[in-house]
């Protein structure tokens, strides 16, 4: 009886816990609503969508908590990184990210290894044959990345997602968008944890709306 009381108590304090770290987010402070909202891929799913830069420190540091958190995802969310082009070295690498999407070679090895160098070790990769070149490690064909890179299909979803990053008026990363409303920065939620727990409780937000 007494363990059952317990248990009980234990699991009022968790409850109650929970309705305390959800209503401490506070829209307009640490998270902010899109005037306009994006256009989004899915009709069917909670989708959210981290905007990145292969050579941010930052977005190096907050990868493995992306990545930890994701795969603990519910099915009803779809997750996808957009990579942001906020300058000329920014471009190549988010034509780099389409290149090889198109090539069927954007993996866990050449993505981790282009954070790796572009953000870890900070190696100058700027141009598309600097990039073809080290992707050559990791099995990528120069040639067949290089004409990739310029292709129309690559032209067509670098602009698709440069004009979602314009669209949420992102001068930042990493950045985290939900559902299309919502953005959600380091700077506004307080830390690369707290973005993910406010990721989480957006979705949780609109989890509601749709039921």
């Amino acid at each position: 009886m007494i363990k059952m009381l317990k248990m009980t108590l234990w699991l009022l304090m968790a409850a109650a816990f929970t309705v305390q770290a959800e209503t401490q987010w506070e829209e307009g402070r640490h998270y902010e609503r899109l005037d306009n909202p994006i256009r989004t891929t899915s009709s069917d799913k909670i989708e959210v969508v981290e905007v990145f830069w292969y050579g941010c420190p930052h977005c190096y540091q907050f990868k493995p908590l992306v990545e930890a958190w994701e795969a603990e995802l519910p099915e009803d969310v779809e997750f996808s990184m957009v990579p942001a082009a906020l300058g000329r070295t920014w471009e190549v690498h988010a034509r780099t990210f389409y290149a090889l999407e198109a090539m069927g070679q954007l993996n866990p090895a050449t993505n981790d290894a282009l954070f790796d160098v572009l953000a870890g070790e900070r190696r100058a990769l700027n141009s598309a044959d600097a990039i073809a070149g080290f992707l050559s490690e990791y099995g990528v064909d120069p040639e067949a990345f290089a004409k990739t890179f310029n292709s129309f299909g690559v032209n067509a979803r670098f602009q698709q997602a440069q004009s979602k990053v314009r669209g949420a008026r992102i001068t930042g990363v990493p950045a985290m968008l939900v559902n299309g409303k919502y953005k959600v920065s380091g700077s506004t939620a307080g830390g690369h944890e707290q973005m993910i727990q406010v990721v989480d409780y957006l979705i949780e937000q609109e989890r509601a709306v749709s039921e």
